[in-house]
C-alpha cells in the first residue's frame, strides 16, 4: 500500500508524530512514543533516537505493524527496515526538516540510522 499524495504533503510539514507498534499479543497498541518522521519520495520514515535498543523500535521490528499518529490522525501501518543507501536519503530529509534542532546530529548518527524504518499504510488507508 502507498500513501496518498495529500497525506504525504501534510506529513512533510507536521512535527507531531507518535508511534505505537503492537505489543507481543499482536492486538494491543503500545504506548504512543513521540518521534520524528520524514517523507522521502512517496514513503514515510521514522527513527529511534536511542537506536536499536529503543523499545518501540524493537516492537515495530518484531510485530511489523501498529499505529502512527501523524497530521492529527491515527493510521494503521506496517513497519519495515531499509537499506543503507536509502538511509542517506533519509538523512537528507532529516537535515531539511529538522535543521533548527539541537537533536539533529543524534538523529543522523550511526546509532539512529541503524534504527530506521519505513512506514506504510496497512492494510489500506481509506
Amino acid at each position: 500500500m502507498v500513501w496518498k499524495k495529500q497525506q504525504l504533503l501534510a506529513f512533510t510539514s507536521v512535527d507531531d508524530c507518535r508511534v505505537s507498534p503492537f505489543r507481543t499479543d499482536g492486538i494491543t497498541y503500545g504506548t504512543p512514543t513521540f518521534i520524528w518522521s520524514v517523507v522521502v519520495g512517496d514513503a514515510v520514515f521514522v527513527r529511534a533516537y536511542s537506536g536499536t535498543r529503543s523499545s518501540w523500535y524493537q516492537a515495530a521490528l518484531a510485530q511489523r505493524a501498529g499505529r502512527l499518529h501523524l497530521a492529527d490522525r491515527d493510521h494503521d501501518v506496517a513497519f519495515s527496515p531499509i537499506s543503507d543507501q536509502m538511509n542517506d536519503l533519509v538523512d537528507e530529509a532529516y537535515r531539511e526538516k529538522y535543521n533548527h534542532s539541537r537533536y539533529l546530529a543524534a538523529m543522523i548518527s550511526d546509532r539512529a540510522r541503524q534504527a530506521t524504518l519505513m512506514v506504510t499504510p496497512f492494510p489500506a488507508e481509506t
